[in-house]
Formats: structure tokens, sequence, C-alpha cells
């Protein structure tokens, strides 16, 4: 997941680049590529985390900003900024990663709640 992470946010950035530059829309590529390369350090921390609750603490972080990089993505696609295939596989992704992120947090809550009976 580190490596697919950080191929995400390398992705998001190489996207962003690739977009002509807008007045209006340059504050939102630096809001998803932010939110995309925040999910990769966060994750990469969340692997080194020192205890249970730190583990649990970053791995929200992370599925906050994958769900935040999923609505900037969703912004794009909704308003007709981009129509590539680019833009489709990325939100793929995101969802996809959201997903996991999702999952494996619910499942690091519910261990904390079995470690503690």
């Amino acid at each position: 997941m580190k490596a697919r992470t950080k191929r995400f946010a390398l992705d998001i950035i190489r996207f962003a680049r690739a977009q002509p530059p807008d007045y209006v829309l340059d504050p939102l590529k630096r809001q998803l590529v932010r939110a995309a390369t925040s999910v990769a350090a966060n994750y990469r921390s969340a692997c080194c985390a020192r205890s249970h609750a730190q583990f649990t603490a970053k791995l929200g972080i992370v599925l906050e900003e994958a769900d935040e990089v999923e609505g900037w993505l969703d912004t794009f696609h909704d308003g007709r900024l981009n129509d590539t295939p680019e833009l489709a596989r990325l939100r793929r992704e995101s969802k996809e990663l959201r997903l996991i992120f999702s999952s494996a947090s619910v499942t690091a809550r519910l261990n904390k709640q079995r470690r503690l009976r």
C-alpha cells in the first residue's frame, strides 16, 4: 500500500501539471495535490506508528484525505473541467483507496475495542 499510495500521489501531481494554467482552477489543483500527497505521507506515517491508538488516528487522517481527493476529482468530472481517460482512471483508483482505508479504519477501531475488553 505504501507503493500504491505513493504512485497515486505522483499520478495526481502529473495530472495537475498537465492542466493548463487557470486562475479559477489553480487553487483546486493545489488542494487536490495536497490531499493526494497527504494520503501517501500519512499512510507511511501510520505504518510507523508506535501504538495502536496512533495507528488508528493516522489511518483516520488517511481516510479523510482519500475522501477529499475523491471529492476534488468528482468536482473536475462533474464540472466538466476535464473529461480525459486519465481522470476516469484516477477517480476509480481514488474510490478504491477510500474504500480500502474505510474498511481498514473500521477494523482498526474494532480491534482496539476488542483489546480493551
